[in-house]
């Protein structure tokens, strides 16, 4: 019977944790330097309490499920996606807000690599007798947090490279304007991507020839378009593209060498376009691993390459593609394409394979690091 009631209750726990993962997504790229981490307080069998990292990072979800919850947060279980902090900021550790509240049982997921954290948070919890049980569904959670573990184990924000490759594998024309090689669901889905992303970036190359804005054009999602990145070295971007024309709607920066042209630079930030200050490496581009390191201490926690098969490539060359996101049309391109940077039927050494779907008439794969 003991058997039966522990598979029973990690079953339970399994299926909450779940619902506290999917809620936890809500607030992607909106948490500011925090993670978007969700609380769930349970009461025989019912949620009580509710709460995600709200807009900019602050209050967190333990706080705002526990108040939410009330007295019914006593003797209640409280499902957790990330170790509950244990330092004081602005705000008292949520370990002791979780004491405090009387819970009597803790289930975590992922756990917290911050040294001021990492196993003091449940550490504080068993302390006063609250029962802990770690790591439910905890490879899951780490994937809805992989931005924040990434940047807090590697110091630069986790990189996930998308790229929509024909049939023939190409990502473009030579020449020409942007080319539709996916359908209207799978564009869907990638300003899905963006709006749960802090930063967009693509190269030079791209903004001149394709002119994109590189926003979030969902309805209701408009104000979670990105922040979105140049790879710019001699800041050849005109002021007068989609993207400096709306520098003062959604953010701007540019990647660009000190010694670039001073009228460029000008004219550029008259529109309201901010400047990335880089090093250039001994091949005479810009340094990647420093700019994602300064990104990262700027409290960017996701970066997505969408554009330019030259910077794609840089990014995988350089080792720095934490998450590859391939949609893979019907269609092909022909004469004068642009070859992709990888084979979407052979991803590069070091990558698994996470997802799959379809989308429309499009394939969608997706790929993490494994090392």
């Amino acid at each position: 019977m003991a058997a039966k009631d522990a598979a029973r209750q990690a079953e339970t726990d399994r299926r909450f944790m779940a619902a506290a993962i999917r809620l936890s997504r809500r607030h992607l790229g909106l948490t500011a330097t925090n993670p978007s981490v969700a609380t769930l307080i349970v009461c025989d069998g019912v949620i009580v309490g509710r709460g995600v990292t709200a807009i900019g990072g602050r209050p967190h979800a333990e706080t705002q499920a526990l108040a939410e919850a009330g007295d019914r947060a006593r003797g209640a279980t409280a499902y957790v996606t990330l170790e509950p902090c244990a330092h004081h900021g602005r705000t008292p550790p949520c370990a002791d807000a979780l004491v405090t509240a009387g819970v009597a049982r803790v289930v975590g997921a992922a756990s917290d690599p911050d040294e001021r954290v990492s196993g003091k948070g449940y550490a504080i919890l068993r302390a006063d007798g609250i029962e802990v049980t770690e790591g439910v569904l905890a490879e899951a959670a780490a994937d809805m947090l992989a931005g924040y573990l990434n940047r807090s184990l590697k110091k630069r924000p986790e990189v996930i490279l998308k790229l929509a490759i024909s049939a023939d594998g190409m990502i473009g024309r030579r020449g020409e304007c942007q080319v539709a090689i996916t359908g209207t669901q799978a564009r869907l889905q990638v300003h899905m991507m963006r709006a749960e992303c802090d930063a967009i970036l693509i190269g030079v190359g791209t903004a001149v020839d394709d002119d994109p804005e590189l926003t979030c054009r969902l309805p209701g999602l408009e104000a979670r378009s990105p922040t979105r990145i140049v790879i710019d070295r001699s800041l050849r971007l005109p002021p007068s593209s989609k993207l400096a024309q709306s520098a003062r709607d959604v953010p701007v920066l540019v990647a660009a060498a000190g010694d670039a042209d001073a009228g460029r630079r000008a004219g550029l930030a008259a529109q309201g376009v901010g400047f990335l200050a880089v090093e250039i490496d001994e091949t005479g581009r810009i340094a990647l691993p420093e700019l994602l390191e300064d990104l990262a201490a700027q409290g960017t926690m996701t970066v997505m390459v969408e554009g330019g098969a030259e910077t794609a490539a840089h990014f995988l060359d350089e080792g720095l593609v934490d998450r590859i996101a391939l949609y893979v049309g019907p269609g092909t391109v022909g004469e004068g394409g642009v070859a992709s940077p990888l084979d979407p039927s052979d991803p590069p050494e070091g990558f698994r394979l996470v997802r799959e779907a379809t989308f429309g008439n499009d394939l969608y794969r997706e790929y993490v690091r494994t090392r």
